[in-house]
């Protein structure tokens, strides 16, 4: 980092291994395969029987960097028992990855793009820590991504798609799927070496940071019909919807300053650091709330505040996106903002009683209930915010 931090890569080792000591090794479904998602906040199971796609990708990569991080071979098994169970489970014959799997099967079998982008990136870092032995699967999934969900008239890839009749494809379109998509296609460029990887994860992040932002003053906007075009009603009346709420976020700006920082150290050009720095500073100056203390969630076109609650990865990512800028420009705000989202994370959501992060809080910073691990959470964001840091630094 460009200056000294109490937070340093020891301290970001702790807390990886904070969160994956509260889930392991009771996630491990020994029984049925693949992992248990749902815990309360003292790390007892509330529901066995859910598996998400989503989690079971985000727990392999969990396992696979606390693997190559402690050179531990029990977390290399985990990290290989979730694989083996994405394959024989989750997939398909058709080569697609149902959504989400219960005691009796498949529950849910539509085909979601952002599943299918952490099922590439679970394979990906996978290869880390089992001498590229997957690699081939790498380039499975991602043809049968390429071939099913990319479309090549907008360059930008669809949400859903039916599982039976993959022809119909629902006319949503959203940013969410295409930003996990470059997040995902940057790991898989990183094992492979193959530029076709990298070279998608920039048209990615150019479609959607430059071209798609021409008329939000450069902001993000969440969702669109099926021609690309802003769809400003979508969820309207579902703000809060889990994986598609309304507005613009404030952890998204984070998140895409980190990939666009990321692809930057590959590629330099002038644009990715510029609109990194101005997501980043944006979201700070709409949604940092210093009367409460945290960032509030989302907000609407005028600028105005929709949902003051703080969620656990949006604090991730942007501690992520601080310390890339803070090493990258040496501008001392960012260290400073840095320092201050692990005092107020240490202070509000991370659990050293029990371990893990709490989910979501109120914008008093007080938490709505003792249920920590919904399914899909796994604590992923801030453990790959910690990775992300210590492989900066």
């Amino acid at each position: 980092m460009a200056m000294k931090t109490i937070y340093d890569i020891q301290f970001l080792k702790n807390q990886i291994l904070n969160i994956i000591n509260f889930y392991h090794p009771i996630c491990i479904d020994k029984e049925r395969g693949g992992y248990i998602n749902q815990l309360n906040d003292e790390g007892k199971i509330t529901d066995r029987d859910t598996k998400h796609l989503v989690g079971t990708c985000r727990f392999i990569y969990n396992y696979a960097i606390a693997s190559l991080l402690f050179e531990n071979q029990e977390y290399k098994e985990c990290c290989n028992h979730g694989i083996e169970y994405l394959i024989k489970n989750h997939c398909k014959s058709n080569g697609g990855y149902s959504w989400i799997l219960d005691k009796d099967g498949v529950k849910d079998a539509t085909l979601h793009c952002y599943g299918h982008a952490f099922v590439l990136l679970a394979f990906s870092i996978s290869n880390k820590v089992n001498s590229n032995k997957h690699i081939h699967l790498v380039y499975e999934i991602f043809n049968y991504i390429e071939n099913t969900f990319w479309d090549f008239e907008s360059k930008l890839y669809v949400d859903e798609i039916d599982p039976i009749d993959t022809t119909k494809k629902s006319p949503y379109r959203g940013q969410n799927a295409n930003m996990h998509m470059c997040e995902a296609l940057l790991v898989a460029y990183e094992v492979t070496n193959d530029t076709k990887f990298f070279n998608r994860a920039y048209t990615l992040s150019d479609r959607i940071c430059n071209d798609l932002t021409i008329d939000t003053e450069g902001f993000i906007w969440e969702h669109y019909d099926q021609n690309w075009n802003i769809d400003w009603s979508y969820n309207i009346k579902n703000k809060k919807d889990l994986f598609r709420p309304y507005g613009f976020l404030s952890g998204h700006f984070f998140e895409w300053s980190k990939l666009l920082l990321k692809i930057n150290k590959i590629t330099k050009k002038k644009w990715l650091e510029e609109k990194a720095i101005f997501l980043y500073d944006n979201a700070m100056k709409i949604c940092w709330d210093p009367n409460n203390i945290g960032l509030n969630y989302s907000f609407d076109q005028n600028k105005n505040i929709i949902d003051q609650d703080r969620y656990y990865w949006v604090i991730a990512e942007a501690i992520v996106a601080s310390s890339l800028l803070a090493n990258l420009s040496g501008k001392e705000k960012y260290l400073i903002w840095y320092n201050k989202f692990w005092e107020y994370s240490i202070k509000y959501f991370i659990d050293y009683k029990y371990g893990g992060w709490f989910r979501i809080l109120n914008n008093k910073n007080i938490k709505y209930d003792n249920y920590k691990s919904p399914p899909a959470k796994t604590d992923y964001h801030p453990l790959s915010a910690c990775f992300e840091i210590i492989n900066d630094l």
